[in-house]
């Protein structure tokens, strides 16, 4: 096996045996990248020079005996919708084609501190917007295990990069399955952490209240290797909860006995839904069932509410956020305007996409005087009871289960014409943003050789129970074709 197929765990047993160096994973993982262009699952890569350069002093701090960071020497790849000093940064738009950031975003930060080498920025679904990957102003990614099908999305070349070899790790941004949904599609680990668990500064904002950002990886327990180097208080994020952080490998391997995991009757509703998913699904708790867990049967009843409810908070603060994107401070500027209004109105034509066009026109008309209160604030309190429905589980059961998505990955272009049909491929995974939940989606082997995800969600702030629980999926599903 290639290091650049290794996990982040094996990478680092590896480095301490003496096995293999920090430059050979980096060379190894550049080669890699340079081979998967047609993928396009990144925007832009590292000089090679900079990298062998960290590389080899990771090296050189290992030959003199020094203790080893976290990450030291690990690959990792970051959404583009997250800010690098002094790299290019585009959130996948026209808009922000030309702009580098400069400062890092608190994320970059926590990875370069913990010896991480980021090799490069991942395509993405214009500002986090889309299920495919296929509304880049850069172009769609492919998914690895089939070129002529979606990655998922938004974190579509986050997932599909980790997929493809091109990195360990990844960074991803999640504000209705942005993480989790594509992460199934790529057949990788994909966690949510709870809203305010991770910092947001440096994240460029879609839905503020929703966003979220996590890591996609090969195994559950890097999953939690890297959330214990992101998460964390930070001064800088109002939204950031003052809570500590455990070290999240601890229970991995405790097991599900006794474990109590609920079913919601709402998420195995066959319309709409390949049955195979769903008895992909059924196979996994009768697993669990096996492995010691209560299996318990509930009740969700405002899930049929999500995705209308999502859809209207969610496009309401893109609306409000990206009223910075002007032509004016920074980012694209049309040439020549006859005067402000129309600097404002093609600037912002030429520079956004057509599904940001529409969110933003969206999010506009429920924030109108005569619609705010029949639209946005009804959905604020929508949102109240699914929240309580949610906490009225978590009072009988540890985590839920679901499946990710309810298909298998589709074709490029088959859902094109039908953003409604589109926005259904979240059903499963936009609750647990409007509820602040943890949510993980675990590989659950393939259909027709298509990868498929199976969805945990904890508790706020128990990540390290939902980590324990997707570590036994991941053993239970490690048969499975």
């Amino acid at each position: 096996m290639s290091l650049n197929e290794l996990t982040i765990s094996a990478l680092r047993r590896g480095l301490l045996a003496g096995d293999h160096s920090a430059q050979e994973i980096i060379t190894q993982t550049l080669d890699a990248i340079d081979a998967a262009t047609s993928l396009n699952a990144l925007l832009d890569v590292a000089s090679r020079d900079d990298l062998l350069e960290q590389a080899r002093a990771v090296d050189a701090a290992l030959a003199r005996g020094e203790d080893l960071a976290p990450l030291a020497g690990i690959p990792i790849v970051i959404k583009d919708n997250i800010c690098q000093r002094g790299t290019r940064t585009t959130a996948g738009s026209r808009i922000l084609e030309g702009f580098v950031s400069p400062y890092d975003a608190t994320v970059v930060e926590r990875l370069r501190d913990a010896g991480a080498l980021i090799v490069g920025k991942a395509n993405l679904d214009e500002f986090a917007m889309g299920s495919s990957n296929e509304h880049s102003a850069f172009g769609p990614v492919l998914n690895p295990h089939d070129h002529a099908r979606i990655p998922g999305g938004s974190s579509g070349g986050s997932a599909a990069a980790v997929a493809a070899n091109l990195c360990a790790a990844s960074l991803g941004s999640d504000t209705g399955g942005s993480i989790r949904q594509p992460a199934a599609h790529c057949g990788v680990v994909g966690l949510k952490p709870t809203y305010g668990r991770v910092s947001r500064f440096g994240l460029i904002a879609f839905a503020s209240s929703l966003d979220q950002i996590g890591p996609l990886t090969r195994s559950v327990e890097d999953a939690a290797l890297m959330l214990g180097v992101l998460a964390g208080h930070d001064q800088r994020d109002s939204t950031s909860a003052t809570i500590d952080v455990p070290d999240f490998t601890d229970a991995l391997d405790a097991g599900v006995e006794g474990l109590r995991v609920g079913v919601p009757a709402e998420y195995f509703v066959e319309e709409g839904a390949d049955p195979r998913v769903l008895a992909r699904a059924r196979q996994i708790i009768d697993a669990l069932r096996a492995a010691g867990a209560e299996i318990v049967e509930l009740s969700l009843p405002h899930t049929e509410y999500a995705v209308a409810t999502y859809y209207l908070i969610a496009t309401a603060e893109a609306s409000s956020n990206l009223a910075r994107f002007d032509g004016v401070r920074y980012g694209h500027r049309t040439q020549d305007p006859q005067d402000l209004e129309e600097l404002y109105e093609k600037s912002r034509a030429e520079g956004f996409g057509p599904e940001v066009q529409r969110r933003i026109m969206l999010g506009t008309f429920v924030l109108s005087a005569g619609f705010y209160d029949a639209y946005y604030l009804k959905a604020q309190k929508v949102r109240t009871l699914i929240r309580r429905d949610f906490e009225q589980a978590f009072a009988d059961v540890d985590v839920i289960i679901s499946p990710t998505t309810p298909t298998p990955p589709f074709e490029l272009g088959a859902r094109q014409d039908d953003p409604l049909q589109m926005y259904l491929e979240d059903i499963y995974t936009i609750s647990c943003n409007l509820a602040g939940l943890p949510g993980i989606s675990v590989p659950a082997g393939s259909i027709d050789g298509l990868p498929v995800g199976v969805q945990l969600m904890a508790a706020p702030f128990d990540e390290s129970t939902l980590l324990r629980a997707a570590r036994a999926v991941e053993l239970a599903t490690g048969g499975l074709s």
